[in-house]
């Protein structure tokens, strides 16, 4: 009984460790909501009052997209030669390349005047740049697992956290190639977001693949709530920065505080990472099966140890399995998965609810204590679905998380549409959040780490990557729908609430038809099961 005690303690050691990804992931994507009136205000609103240095950061900032763009879509082919053949993984290449440089000419292909239109475009790629980052570290990230390891790659994700912290807050001093001090602000927040983008990933399959079946569920929740409490603490930050002094001071320094704030986490996690061991599964693949059977000794005990290196070894056929071994449609469900986390508008809540509070009529530092209301509701309701997600299962809480979301979405869009804000609208923001926190938050990533087979587990990186290129479109389009002067005449706000709620509906039906149940069963059985449907699609 003592040693299945000290067991159980050694598996909580490690998933804490492996958690401070979340919780940097939660920090550093959060951070900026305490400063998008900052950047606005400091980077870009001074050029308006100077047409000849307007003029160069707007080329700099379209060398800066093209540059991000083009990277994003090599990181999305470099995808597709693990899916298709190399004469089809060309070709794809060939008309994502193609479609890519055709929007990047008609977006760029204006005079470089500096507009409202513009103004707002900039911000929201300053506020939104990170997420470029993010898309390329998850494109990645399965190459950084399969290739340096969980555990190194999420020390690799540890050093970029905290160059990005130094670098974001002082960007005329870590200045990148003579640019302006916007463009190397943004330069650092995509380094941040390669670290987001590989901790979005190999922290969950870090816990996933240490972790005992029965409580997989409940410890890669601790994953979600990790980030949700690294949200928390940096909106308590950001408002206790924001206290010491005016909203001028807020514009010309606070917001370096806040930035250089996720430093401490950063160098914190990057220490406690040298103390744990790599995953079992990868040792395996590694050919490192007497190393691999003494951590898993440690983790469920001799007698499992032995039953769980005999699956282990019995799936890992090849090192580099084709993604598409198991069929298109695990690939095809982490993507839609993925994708629907984002568009239901979740982020919009969380990066920009200093603005929707503002909006409102609030004040600046009511806004940010405001949005950590959000924070210690979506932080509630975590804990309740890791403790739901075991005993309920993983299809009835998405379900049952979504339909809350559309409906609460809903309302928040007629609140805004009809001006009666105030406390209803906040009432139903935070019902939105519970509802994402009870389901969407903590689970889409529980099906995403078990549903891969151990011998394509780098496939999950489409799917990481898919969450990151969702989420960069939600972030960087809502500033410009949310601010269109046509839809705020017509709609005061509240149209863009209104996509976001039919998209909830839509990801409902979505579980209800295609998504598996996986609550209580070995990664190896779940890996049968696609096997199973593979072979009958044949």
């Amino acid at each position: 009984m003592r040693q299945e005690e000290n067991r159980r303690i050694y598996v909580f050691k490690l998933t804490l460790v492996a958690t401070l990804g979340g919780l940097l992931f939660g920090y550093d994507t959060a951070v900026v909501s305490g400063a998008i009136k900052a950047i606005r205000e400091f980077f870009v609103i001074p050029l308006t009052l100077d047409s000849n240095q307007a003029e160069k950061v707007i080329y700099e900032y379209r060398i800066a997209v093209g540059l991000a763009v083009l990277v994003v879509v090599s990181a999305v082919c470099s995808m597709l030669f693990k899916l298709y053949s190399r004469r089809k993984s060309i070709s794809l290449s060939g008309v994502l390349f193609v479609i890519a440089g055709l929007l990047l000419l008609w977006q760029f292909h204006k005079s470089p005047n500096l507009s409202e239109n513009s103004v707002n475009a900039i911000t929201g790629f300053a506020v939104s740049s990170a997420l470029f980052g993010c898309i390329i570290g998850g494109s990645f990230a399965g190459f950084i697992s399969s290739g340096l390891g969980r555990k190194n790659g999420l020390i690799l994700s540890a050093l970029l956290f905290l160059i990005s912290a130094l670098g974001s807050a002082f960007p005329e001093k870590m200045i990148f190639v003579g640019v302006h001090p916007l463009i190397s602000f943004i330069f650092y927040r995509i380094i941040g977001g390669v670290g987001i983008g590989l901790a979005s990933m190999l922290s969950p399959m870090y816990i996933a693949e240490i972790a005992p079946a029965g409580i997989r569920g409940k410890l890669v929740s601790w994953n979600q709530f990790a980030i949700i409490f690294g949200m928390l603490v940096v909106y308590f930050v950001n408002w206790f920065i924001s206290r010491q002094g005016d909203e001028q001071w807020n514009v010309l320094i606070g917001w370096r505080w806040m930035f250089l704030s996720g430093s401490i986490p950063a160098f914190l996690f990057m220490t406690l990472l040298f103390f744990i061991p790599e995953t079992p599964r990868f040792l395996v693949l590694n050919n490192k099966q007497t190393k691999a059977k003494e951590i898993l000794t440690k983790l469920v005990g001799p007698v499992e140890a032995e039953a769980n290196m005999k699956a282990i070894i019995e799936t890992m056929v090849s090192k580099s399995a084709p993604w598409l071994s198991f069929g298109s449609l695990v690939i095809f469900v982490s993507i839609m998965l993925a994708s629907f986390q984002q568009l239901m508008g979740i982020n919009v809540i969380l990066y920009y609810a200093p603005k929707i509070f503002q909006n409102m009529g609030t004040k600046l530092d009511i806004s940010l204590l405001q949005t950590s209301l959000v924070g210690v509701v979506n932080l509630i309701f975590t804990l309740l679905a890791i403790y739901s997600v075991d005993k309920i299962g993983r299809k009835p809480l998405l379900v049952a998380g979504g339909l809350i979301m559309a409906l609460a979405m809903s309302m928040v869009g007629f609140t805004f549409f009809r001006e009666d804000l105030g406390i209803k609208a906040l009432v139903f923001i935070l019902l939105y959040i519970a509802g994402f926190a009870l389901s969407w938050g903590p689970v889409m990533w529980v099906v995403l780490s078990e549903i891969f087979p151990n011998s394509i587990r780098g496939a999950m990186s489409m799917a990481t990557a898919t969450v990151w290129i969702s989420n960069m479109i939600i972030s960087w389009s809502f500033p410009v729908l949310d601010d269109n002067p046509w839809l705020v005449e017509k709609f005061h706000h509240g149209f863009v609430y209104w996509i976001y709620a039919i998209i909830c509906l839509v990801a409902v039906f979505f579980v209800i038809k295609m998504v598996p149940e996986t609550k209580g069963k070995s990664l190896e059985q779940i890996e049968k099961q696609w096997l199973k449907n593979s072979n009958n699609d044949r």
